[in-house]
This record gives structure tokens, sequence and C-alpha cells, in this order.
């Protein structure tokens, strides 16, 4: 089959590679949409020494299975009986895998083998582009569900509008709190989510006051950890999500004398997966259509694109 191929830094290929094999409880799902991660990104850049080249990637998949069904794919795949998975927090399995990480190849490819479990049925109204946002939305759902649960209230910043960024802004919304400001660089991308998605979008350099009760943290470097660490209000309730950078940037001092708590979050346990599902089927979390579709043929092209700062869309969807 062929499928898209990291092979060295910024440099993908369209190959044949062997098709996938089902198995017992492997089901075999032919792919219909594939979105671009940044921690694609990550591993085109050379950043991500957990992806080497040669691996076909993408983890944010949908399609239909053999059987007929339609489906969308949660790529973490987990033993389901270690103590996390026992208690409900299988997203911290020590054996814990994702396709797109060896061992497993990716979904930028005609067909991914995946178990069962991990397939979640997606009604006819929602298109296999929609579908293909779950594994990104949940991301920020999982986020937003922790940052509630430790004590956090709106109003909310989110720091990053790219699609983890989006997905955790929808997420306070449906989840509750409403008043959401998302900051993010890119002039073009800021007018995309403010007049597509009906965000409240902002540039990093734009005055703000430390109230916000919740801060997603989508980006992960020291220059927007130390924006999380300044912006969140006393009490409040920083929520990390993004890798961009291992070290640097919180204020230690503040966050300690203004019992501001840090919850590092990664991924989305399967219950935070369904309930995304449940919330994209139901319209809580939008019209699901701030994407851009192109063929996976040109994704090498897609992801220069994004590299150079010219995709206005949160997500591109790759289709093969």
């Amino acid at each position: 089959m062929k499928a898209l191929v990291y092979t060295g830094v910024e440099t993908l290929e369209l190959r044949e590679v062997p098709d996938p094999v089902a198995g017992p409880d492997l089901a075999v799902v032919r792919i219909e949409s594939s979105g671009i991660c940044g921690s694609d990104m990550h591993a085109y850049l050379g950043h991500d020494d957990r992806r080497p080249a040669p691996l076909v990637l993408g983890h944010e998949a949908s399609g239909t299975t053999e059987d007929g069904r339609r489906v969308t794919i949660n790529p973490l795949v987990t033993c389901g009986s270690c103590p996390a998975c026992q208690s409900g927090r299988d997203n911290l399995c020590a054996t814990r895998q994702i396709i797109s990480m060896p061992p497993r190849e990716g979904a930028f490819a005609k067909a991914v083998a995946i178990p069962q479990r991990n397939l979640f049925e997606i009604p006819d109204a929602m298109s296999f582009d929609q579908a293909a946002l779950a594994e990104p939305i949940a991301c920020g759902w999982h986020a937003v569900r922790l940052a509630i649960a430790a004590g956090g209230c709106g109003p909310a910043l989110v720091i990053g509008g790219g699609p983890i960024g989006v997905g955790a802004a929808l997420s306070l919304i449906a989840q509750g709190i409403t008043d959401v400001t998302v900051i993010e660089p890119n002039a073009t991308r800021r007018a995309y989510l403010v007049d597509r998605c009906d965000l409240n979008s902002v540039a990093p350099d734009t005055t703000l006051s430390a109230t916000f009760g919740i801060v997603v943290e989508g980006v992960g470097y020291a220059a927007t950890r130390a924006q999380a660490s300044a912006l969140c209000a006393p009490g409040g309730v920083i929520a990390h999500i993004g890798l961009g950078q291992a070290e640097g940037g919180l204020n230690i001092r503040r966050m300690t004398l203004q019992e501001i708590r840090f919850i590092g979050t990664y991924t989305y346990t399967a219950t935070d997966f369904r309930d995304t599902v449940e919330a994209m089927s139901t319209g809580r979390l939008g019209a699901l259509d701030w994407i851009e579709a192109r063929p996976l043929s040109e994704g090498a092209r897609a992801f220069a694109d994004i590299r150079a700062g010219h995709v206005p869309a949160p997500k591109i969807i790759l289709k093969p």
C-alpha cells in the first residue's frame, strides 16, 4: 500500500509499504482522513527521538473497518490490566504505545492495524474529516477535565491556537467555562480563529492581567510557560499539554506564593476519548470545520507549508 514515510529531517516520501494484517482482536482500518499533529511536526523537524526515521507518522485518524463500520481511532494502545489501566488512568500505562511511534506504524497510509477496543463508531452525520479531530480535541478535553477537578474556574486562557489549543478552548466551553481567550502569534491564524471558530483570540503581546483561573499551556516552550505562570490567577490551575521544550519558564516563586497548581497532562483516558466523541456527535464542540483537506500525495508540501506558517486553519487533514 502507499504511505507517507518520514525518511529524515524535513523529508517525507510517498512509498510502498507492507499492508497491515488483522489478528486476534486486531482490526485493519482503511484510512479516510488523518490529521497532521504537532508531534508529527516535531518528528519532521528532527526534534523527537521517539520517532526515528524511517517511519510512517500520523495518529489522528478515522476510516472504515473491514466489516463496514465508520470509526475514529484512539491511537493510544494500553495493556488494560496494570494498576493505571485498572484505575481508569490508562493514559499512564507503563507499556503504552501509540501508532506513529515504534513499534507501531502510523496512519499517513491507506490502512492501519489497531486493537478493536480502540475503535469508536461515529454517526453517519459526522464526516471522516470531522472524526479525525477526535484525538487532538480529546487532549484538550482531558486537560480541561483535570483543571476543573483541581478547582480551576473561569475565565480561562489558552496559550497556542493550533489544534490542541482550539480543542482545549472548545472543551472549556463544552464543560461550562464560556469566558475563554486564546493567545496565538500568527495573525492569519488569529483571524481564522475569530471568524471561523468564534473564539476570542489575541496576540502574545496583548496586555492581559493575571485573572485567569485556568491556563491551558498548549505550546510547551520556556516563553509560553513563563506567560502561563505570570497570567494564572492566585489559586488558579495551569494545565500543561505542550511538548515543545523540556525545561525553563515557570515562575516557581510566584506559583508557590499564590498557590497556583500545575498539572502535567498527557493525551487522554479511554473515557475522555469516548466523552469527546459523544460531545462531537451532539454538537457541543461546534461545527468542527476548522480544517483544510489535502491529498496524502501532497503531504510533504503540507508539512512544509505548516513549517513556513502559511496555513491559517488549525488542522490539515491528509486524504489517502
